[in-house]
């Protein structure tokens, strides 16, 4: 879609399931299974969906990258990974290759969004999947991705980041700055420490990358928080002052999990929000 001076491109690295109960939290599953039915597992269906980011002017960006293809078989069934159609082909259909990417943004480094940052090659080593790209990436976020605790560590995979440093191409952010013309990435916590969201802004329309501060259409009511999420109160404040600001703009939000709406505006009528979806 175009936004003012970017075109903006929904990826899609393929599809997962999660438990729907740690997608939810403290809803009630008579309450989340409206939205989003469990399968006999109680898990969800979910997408992956980095984010094409190209520019009148600046230089092309991706933000996040999906799971990747270096999953073991136990952690493909246990999450239900199916990769059709991967980022490889979405990138095909936008006319790139991962060489045509020069920059590559982490809202964080949880396994299904840093996932496809890296590689394996002939001989098996690990290695930058987008052989010509610096990688961004928030300096907590980082820190707290590479000294993991008992709460975390089963969502980071150091293969999908620690070989990036190695190869030299990783660039630390810092909380709530510009990246490149029009972009610029907002901490929210909650989630993480240091988890991040992408404003898109430009000739007065802004889009906005949430990442897993709204994950699929199913979240957008500010109690519907996951519990995943190691800070849930602070994933409540921001969130709360967000969705005012996203309504009031009529901001274009990408779901990075929705099973199947990319993006759309959220509205609110009668007190009750919904999601306005995109063609």
């Amino acid at each position: 879609m175009q936004l003012g001076d970017f075109d903006l491109t929904s990826l899609v690295d393929g599809r997962f399931r999660l438990d729907g109960g740690a997608m939810f939290g403290v809803v009630p599953k008579p309450l989340w299974s409206r939205r989003a039915p469990a399968d006999d597992r109680n898990r969800i269906a979910l997408a992956m969906r980095p984010l094409l980011v190209r520019h009148r002017t600046a230089p092309t960006l991706l933000i996040d990258a999906g799971v990747g293809a270096k999953m073991d078989s136990k952690n493909v069934e246990i999450y239900a990974i199916d990769r059709t159609p991967d980022l490889e082909s979405g990138l095909h259909e936008a006319g790139l290759t991962r060489a045509d990417i020069p920059i590559v943004l982490a809202s964080h480094l949880h396994f299904d969004h840093a996932g496809g940052f890296t590689a394996g090659d002939a001989t098996g080593a690990v290695r930058p999947a987008f052989s010509n790209a610096r990688y961004l990436v928030n300096r907590g976020e980082w820190e707290d991705a590479t000294h993991p605790h008992e709460r975390n560590r089963a969502s980071y995979f150091p293969e999908n980041f620690v070989p990036l440093h190695e190869a030299g191409v990783v660039e630390f952010t810092d909380d709530d700055q510009t990246i490149a013309e029009g972009v610029r990435v907002v901490r929210t916590g909650g989630h993480t420490r240091c988890h991040q969201i992408v404003y898109l802004e430009s000739q007065g329309r802004t889009a906005v990358f949430t990442a897993d501060l709204i994950p699929t259409t199913a979240h957008v009511d500010e109690p519907w928080i996951m519990g995943y999420d190691l800070y849930p109160m602070e994933t409540l404040e921001f969130k709360r002052a967000f969705l005012r600001e996203a309504i009031d703009g009529e901001y274009v939000i990408f779901f990075e999990h929705d099973p199947t709406i990319a993006a759309g505006i959220i509205r609110e009528k009668n007190g009750r929000k919904f999601v306005e979806p995109l063609a």
